[in-house]
């Protein structure tokens, strides 16, 4: 029953995780802009195709994350923390206004207009899966200690990949929906999610260092030897 729960527990707690960070209502507006002029099968196409890069981005990073850490001798509290600031900052700068942002957008949705398939950029990596949602899932291998636990969170993310998939499918009628205030409380809504998980990965790796038995013990050994 434990394990069933844990099971649950991890497919929930990575569509909650990435779902704010991937935002896909919020990148309905830009989604629409570079497939602007694409036919309606093209535009589906490059929707789909996109999907399914950003599920391959993210497992690869999720199977390859413990190697990745081993490497470079990132310890899984340092993981957490480096991540939690990431999305954390995400998060803020999503609460926060962005009088500067439409001149940038405009150029990148230029440049995406000109490219003959934004499938994989700027769709997929940065806009679906950019260095936040790498971090998250990088994060949640520290989560994973059974070959079960790597299924879970792989099944949330195509959970989260499904729901963007029809999201931005259906992404002008959502706009015209929702509106400009709509989209914008929307955003807000979702960085303060998103914000709290970033606090919440920081807290978690600070009791990771905090608890760590090596630490505990140079602790004891140093007031004992006083």
């Amino acid at each position: 029953m434990n394990h069933a729960t844990h099971f649950w527990e991890l497919i929930l707690g990575t569509i909650v995780a990435l779902l704010p960070l991937i935002n896909p209502l919020s990148a309905a507006p830009t989604f629409l802009a570079i497939t602007e002029g694409d036919s309606e099968a093209r535009r589906e196409q490059q929707l789909r195709a996109a999907c399914f890069y950003m599920v391959g981005i993210l497992v690869a990073f999720l199977i390859g994350g413990s190697f990745l850490m081993g490497f470079f001798g990132i310890s899984i509290p340092g993981l957490r923390i480096a991540g939690g600031l990431l999305v954390a900052g995400i998060g803020s700068g999503m609460l926060l206004p962005k009088p500067r942002a439409d001149k940038a957008t405009d150029h990148e949705q230029e440049a995406a207009r000109a490219k003959r398939d934004i499938a994989f950029s700027p769709l997929a990596m940065p806009m679906l899966s950019g260095p936040g949602a790498i971090a998250v899932t990088l994060g949640f291998t520290s989560l994973a200690t059974h070959w079960l636990d790597y299924v879970a969170i792989i099944l949330g993310i195509v959970s989260v990949a499904l729901f963007t998939y029809f999201s931005l499918r259906l992404s002008g009628k959502i706009v015209v929906v929702m509106g400009v205030n709509g989209m914008n409380a929307l955003t807000k809504i979702m960085g303060f999610l998103l914000l709290c998980v970033g606090i919440q990965f920081v807290v978690n790796g600070i009791l990771g260092i905090a608890t760590d038995p090596v630490l505990l013990r140079g602790i004891r050994d140093a007031v004992l030897s006083k």
